[in-house]
């Protein structure tokens, strides 16, 4: 039986909208922006990965007498999703929405960071295997045309459920991300190639994420990405 005594999620996220070539992946881009790297491709798969690291949020202990409580505040209870919920709350009693939003929101902003940064080492934690691949090929391509990026994370607008699905014992779910973030990429010289240090820019992400509710391990991996309309 899962602990009620500890959520934790772990989300691995593949959204930074600060190099070209992951844009096709992560989300819509408005500002300072240039063609995708993969036009052909805008969905990624990723199998889940053994890291380790969790981000920890407050225990929020389930209402005895509605266990649906939250689900009920961010679903229309009539809707498919509401629906969804309840069978993954069933499944993983310790589920909460809410919590897991708020997990979402704060691992976005760590990854948003770290690939910014080039932090390979805080990526490998919170990344699957394919999706970290992906993140390292871009900075090594980075490095070795010798650019740098100076960003900052202004904050998120908004994040939301916006699908649910338990397939057999893996729960997955689905969230869309507004956020504000400036930007900007600068080459071996200094020179602004991209971005501007003075222009917020709005990005749009979607990701899906999933465990095995079987698993002790709270911990939710990314399985896919895609950009929203």
């Amino acid at each position: 039986m899962e602990s009620s005594n500890l959520v934790t999620l772990i989300f691995v996220v593949a959204a930074v909208f600060v190099f070209m070539q992951l844009r096709s992946v992560l989300g819509k881009r408005t500002g300072h922006e240039r063609p995708p790297f993969d036009p052909n491709k805008g969905r990624q798969e990723a199998p889940e990965n053994d890291g380790d690291n969790v981000i920890t949020l407050p225990n929020r202990k389930d209402n005895a007498s509605d266990p649906y409580k939250q689900i009920d505040e961010i679903a229309e209870p009539s809707s498919e999703l509401n629906k969804n919920l309840r069978k993954i709350k069933d499944a993983a009693p310790v589920f909460e929405p809410k919590e897991f939003l708020k997990g979402a929101g704060m691992a976005y902003e760590m990854i948003v960071m770290s690939f910014a940064d080039g932090d390979k080492k805080t990526l490998r934690n919170l990344l699957s295997k394919e999706v970290y691949d992906g993140f390292a090929a871009a900075l090594d391509e980075r490095a070795k045309a010798g650019e740098t990026v100076q960003a900052n994370f202004v904050g998120i607008e908004t994040i939301k459920l916006t699908d649910a699905e338990l397939r057999g014992h893996d729960a997955h779910l689905t969230v869309s991300v507004v956020s504000q973030m400036i930007s900007a990429t600068r080459d071996k010289d200094g020179e602004i190639v991209d971005g501007d240090v003075d222009t917020v820019v709005e990005v749009k992400d979607i990701w899906t994420f999933a465990r095995d509710t079987r698993q002790r391990d709270p911990n939710w991996k990314l399985v896919a990405t895609e950009a929203e309309d």
